[in-house]
């Protein structure tokens, strides 16, 4: 079983421990994970094109952080999903790659378990949590 996390920040910190955190509790339970991290590289939104329809699940943005993400979560069991909280909801780009991803790649999360994580110094922790759950 192989768990594949999402640090939805641009850096290596507060959320990214966070996921560290889990993935050592999931290690002991003899779960395989990775965290896959956006990063702070260039991210479109999904524009709604239906190119990845005839693209076999991939996005017709070659910027290659969202195609990397849907090849990996194609050999994922499980996923969670982690952002840190910016003016009371998720990022930027983690909202943009889920996008994309679930339109580009939506027979890819069918039937897998899924959770979230928020990571935040004040509020906005719930309305984070909710968007994410949507997904």
């Amino acid at each position: 079983m192989k768990v594949l996390m999402v640090n939805g920040s641009s850096h290596q910190g507060c959320t990214f421990t966070a996921l560290s955190e889990i993935g050592k509790v999931l290690e002991k339970e003899g779960i395989e994970w990775e965290i896959f991290n956006i990063g702070g590289g260039p991210l479109r939104d999904c524009i709604g094109c239906g190119g990845c329809k005839s693209q076999d699940c991939a996005c017709v943005f070659n910027d290659d952080i969202a195609n990397e993400f849907l090849k990996k979560a194609r050999e994922a069991d499980g996923y969670i999903f982690g952002s840190p909280v910016y003016f009371a909801h998720p990022s930027g780009r983690i909202i943009s790659l889920l996008d994309r991803a679930f339109v580009a790649g939506k027979k890819i999360f069918l039937h897998k378990p899924a959770a979230c994580i928020a990571s935040a110094r004040r509020g906005g922790t719930t309305a984070t949590f909710d968007v994410l759950n949507k997904y």
